[in-house]
């Protein structure tokens, strides 16, 4: 894990490679996922069955063998361990508490003229969710999709997971039951963004697609965006910490390890202004390492995507993260809250020593599906705004447009639309 200083010679040009670690190389698979979306969009479940076999190792015999049966979800969660349902209980509960309070509302208002003015907030009806398998499977990332779906009130939720060799992970099915999912397929990758987002024999067409993949459903929701909306293009996961000399080191290696060993490509950064921070967290970052089930998979993120920056003051380090813009940014120092306003760019903002990143992943509340690669920049947290939209409400009376139809009428004229101007002047006294 390299350290680096503001004060070196070669820092812009570090930084600067610090700035494009979420660049994804998407051309290179552009051809191969534009294949498998035309392949789904005109054969539909056969193509489908070709690609489970291809890249999960086996193939379904009838389109029953795409779902997974409720009743399976049922089982899944009533053997679960009492402590473990006890935890996915808390954890929805606290997710669904929070999104319910990020709910936009409709809302309708009348002016002195009698014209009503408003906006109408609808859900979706149709939500189409994406969870990751392969190297891990995320029971989490299920609640943290479908509960802000069930909170904006959407009617229909479909999921798709991949299922490597036809197994789906055990506290994923208990998960499904727990958020009431009907609508499970055990398919992956891109295959399962096209059919999500122009539907097969079996599995429906969705109008939104949220959810975390590797570079080819990344890839796949930006091709059929436009057809259906997404919530974002993600990355691979990544932290920021922002720190000074009243941080303890142990905390923060093991809270940047904990984002190295999510795959290799995820990033972990440290900014501070402490040299002798800087070298303790360094030390301690190995020393751990060697105690992880992950560890190749952290020390090859660590070594490759790591970075630990020393700064000649807090401010100048506030001013390098908010340039990062980090899915999660730790703000670690003896007055976390003095800096918050200072914050501009971050998917998620972590307060004060007891705030690790992790209680964010699974129970605090607000979602962990967040805008990587410094698209924080741009883009916001997964929310209930992703499954709703907005309906403007015009009403106008008599005197209201009598008001304002001349200066309506006059635009309308310069603009050269003759059309609009008279659909208003003729309802002008």
């Amino acid at each position: 894990m390299v350290v680096i200083k503001t004060c070196d010679s070669d820092f812009e040009q570090k930084f600067k490679e610090l700035l494009g670690r979420g660049a994804m190389d998407m051309e290179h698979v552009s051809s191969i996922v534009a294949q498998i979306i035309k392949e789904i969009r005109s054969e539909g479940n056969k193509a489908l069955k070709k690609h489970i076999a291809k890249f999960d190792g086996w193939e379904p015999k009838s389109a029953e063998d795409l779902r997974v049966d409720p009743e399976s979800m049922q089982k899944a969660y009533e053997e679960l361990d009492a402590g473990l349902k006890d935890a996915l209980h808390l954890a929805f509960d606290r997710i669904k508490s929070y999104h319910e309070k990020q709910m936009p509302k409709s809302w309708i208002d009348f002016d002195e003229a009698g014209n009503m003015l408003g906006q109408k907030v609808t859900a979706v009806d149709r939500a189409g969710l994406y969870i990751p398998g392969g190297k891990a499977a995320y029971p989490s990332s299920l609640l943290m999709n479908a509960i802000p779906a069930i909170v904006a009130g959407v009617e229909e939720i479909v999921v798709t997971t991949p299922a490597p060799e036809n197994e789906i992970n055990h506290l994923l099915l208990a998960a499904g039951h727990l958020c009431g999912i009907k609508k499970m397929f055990k398919v992956g990758g891109a295959s399962a963004i096209a059919a999500m987002a122009y539907g097969t024999e079996t599995i429906p067409k969705v109008d939104v697609i949220t959810g975390p993949g590797n570079i080819f459903v990344a890839t796949a929701k930006k091709m059929v965006y436009g057809d259906v909306n997404i919530d974002m293009i993600a990355g691979p996961s990544e932290i920021g910490i922002l720190a000074d000399e009243s941080a303890i080191p142990e905390y923060l290696a093991i809270d940047l390890l904990s984002q190295a060993e999510h795959d290799e490509m995820a990033s972990s950064i440290l900014i501070t202004p402490s040299n002798e921070l800087a070298e303790s967290v360094r030390e301690t970052v190995y020393i751990e390492l060697g105690k992880l089930e992950r560890e190749l998979i952290a020390r090859k993120s660590i070594e490759e995507r790591g970075a630990i920056i020393v700064t000649e003051t807090m401010d100048e380090a506030i001013e390098l993260m908010n340039e990062i813009a980090p899915e999660h940014l730790e703000v670690v120092t003896s007055n976390p809250f003095e800096l918050l306003p200072k914050i501009k760019h971050a998917g998620a903002i972590f307060l004060g020593a007891f705030t690790p990143e992790p209680i964010g992943d699974y129970m605090a509340g607000p979602n962990h599906t967040l805008p990587t690669g410094g698209t924080a920049k741009f883009y916001s947290p997964l929310s209930t705004e992703n499954f709703i939209k907005k309906s403007s409400i015009i009403a106008m009376s008599e005197e209201g447009i009598n008001e304002i139809g001349e200066a309506c009428a006059l635009l309308a004229k310069t603009e050269g639309l003759t059309a609009h101007e008279k659909s208003v002047k003729i309802r002008l006294k």
